[in-house]
């Protein structure tokens, strides 16, 4: 039976998925596919929190740049221009009261940590914790059994 709307999440009924990964007895189609869908967007999550880490080292290193742009304008007499620059710009907060690892920071202990353990708290109360069970069973519908490069396992490409 597939979930309304979807029809991505069928039981797997093999042996070739590994517990980790299989479906506990009693988990409806809707309920792992909800999860399959929070599994999704954690992953996404991920890449944000990735991106805002790049910021944090872009930034940081435009910032370091400036001491060069200021020995040069230095070097070239117009220490009016570095005045302003070191002044105004170098080492300035990103946002109000803000440098780029207080809000990394921020984030990780707020919005990321609470999605994390709400993720990790839905998961382990409707699918005994498993993680990727959606995944593991649209593995199953998708390979073909019996193909190399296609084994359900690792163990399985080892004899």
């Amino acid at each position: 039976m597939a979930a309304a709307g979807t029809g991505y999440a069928t039981a797997v009924t093999s042996e070739a998925v590994d517990a980790a990964h299989s479906r506990p007895a009693g988990a409806s189609d809707e309920l792992v596919e909800a999860n399959g869908k929070f599994s999704e967007a954690l992953e996404y999550l991920e890449r944000v929190r990735g991106h805002l880490y790049s910021f944090h080292q872009l930034i940081g290193r435009c910032d370091l740049l400036l001491d060069d742009v200021v020995d040069g304008l230095r070097a070239a007499g117009r220490d009016d221009l570095a005045d302003r620059v070191q002044d105004e710009v170098l080492g300035r907060n990103v946002l109000a009261g803000r440098w780029t690892f207080q809000i990394v920071e921020e984030f990780d202990e707020g919005y990321y940590a609470a999605f994390r353990d709400m993720e990790r708290e839905v998961r382990e109360q409707t699918l005994d914790g498993r993680r990727h069970v959606f995944e593991a069973e649209m593995e199953q519908r998708r390979r073909t059994k019996g193909r190399r490069g296609h084994e359900a396992t690792p163990e399985d490409t080892r004899g």
